[in-house]
Order: structure tokens, then sequence, then C-alpha cells
């Protein structure tokens, strides 16, 4: 479903944890990493496709959850042509996203990245707010910034307003031996693993993006 202008209507999660850090997740089989997002069907309003894309893509209720605030208008961001698929060019021009504020009322092992046949995620972590847009895909930067920035006056006084990391995750040492051959800060959820090498699995499903 796309709009006159060839933007598909689509919601962005930001969920945050009790310490104000973020649900940050690696796209399965590939390097980068986002905020969970899917697109709104037809006669769907715009918290009925957040809460169906939060179990599909985190497995979470909406019992697990509080909104605490959503953005005002809707944020657009172009997708170049080599990530469209060739019936689509011509016609299919990005995404238009409302972005929601979630608090987890659950706790991390509720999250569950396997709550369909079709993960969108193959790991996680939490991180801070102010998330590193390096590790995000170039063209949907603007929208993350923009995002965050209009919903972190939500945020406890004491978060920082802009504290964009643009070099990278910041390390946290769990002190976890187990955990070594994981990223600083991974986390991962029931059903979950860690691919260092997603390069080795070049076929799979055709993603949200």
């Amino acid at each position: 479903m796309l709009d006159r202008d060839g933007f598909r209507p689509n919601v962005g999660i930001v969920l945050l944890n009790q310490k104000n850090q973020v649900f940050w997740g690696k796209r399965i089989r590939t390097h980068s990493w986002q905020f969970p997002q899917g697109g709104i069907d037809r006669g769907e309003t715009p918290e009925q496709a957040m809460i169906r894309e939060l179990h599909e893509e985190v497995g979470l209720h909406p019992e697990h959850v509080s909104i605490v605030a959503r953005t005002r208008d809707w944020l657009r961001y172009e997708v170049p042509d080599r990530y469209i698929r060739r019936d689509a060019r011509g016609h299919y021009k990005g995404q238009k996203q409302i972005w929601f504020l979630l608090k987890l009322l659950g706790h991390d092992w509720d999250l569950n990245l396997r709550a369909t046949d079709h993960p969108e995620f193959d790991a996680w972590r939490w991180n801070d707010y102010w998330v590193p847009l390096d590790a995000v895909v170039e063209f949907k930067r603007g929208v993350y910034e923009t995002a965050l920035t209009e919903l972190a006056r939500y945020l406890p006084r004491n978060e920082p307003r802009n504290r964009f990391l643009r070099h990278g995750h910041r390390s946290h040492d769990h002190g976890d031996e187990s955990a070594r051959d994981l990223p600083n800060g991974m986390e991962l959820p029931p059903g979950a693993s860690f691919e260092p090498d997603p390069a080795a699995h070049s076929h799979g499903r055709k993603h949200e993006i």
C-alpha cells in the first residue's frame, strides 16, 4: 500500500528498558543494526500496526509494554534503487513512518526473535538511547536522528539530549566469560544466535527496508 507519492506507511519502535537503554537489533544475515519497524497494513491504525510488529519482530505482547509517546507527523526516507525490487522501481519511493516510544514492563526473557517463521533480527543488545548512527544503513540515518530527537523530550531529565555516537558502539564489560565471542554489550534472547560472518549466508528472505 503506497501513498500518492510512492511512500509506504510504516511504524518504527523505540523500546526502552528501566535504564532508558533501547532495544538495538542486528538485521538477519547483515552487519546493519536498527530499531524494529514494519509496514502498516490496509485498515490498520499506526498503533495497531505497532502492536503487531512488536510481536512479529521481538515477540512482545501489549501487556509487556506501555506507550510513552509517538512522533507528531510522518517521517520519510527514500530507498536507493539498488535496494528496491526491479518490479517496484518507478513507483515505490521509500517509507513514511510514525515512531513510537515504548517502555518495557516485562523482562528481558520475554523478548523472542523467533516469534514467527520469518525473523527480522538474529541478535540484539541494550544500547544507550543515542544510538551509533554509523551502524545504521545510511539512508535511514536522518529519520533516526529526527525521531530520537523528537522523542527525547519524554525521557527523564537526567538523560542527555543529544549524544549520537558515530564511531561504533560503546563498550560494556559484563564480566561474562561465556560471552567473549559476542560483540561487547550484546545479549541474545531465546532462539537468537550471533553470526560473526553474515556473508557466509547470502541467500534469504527479502526483509522490510
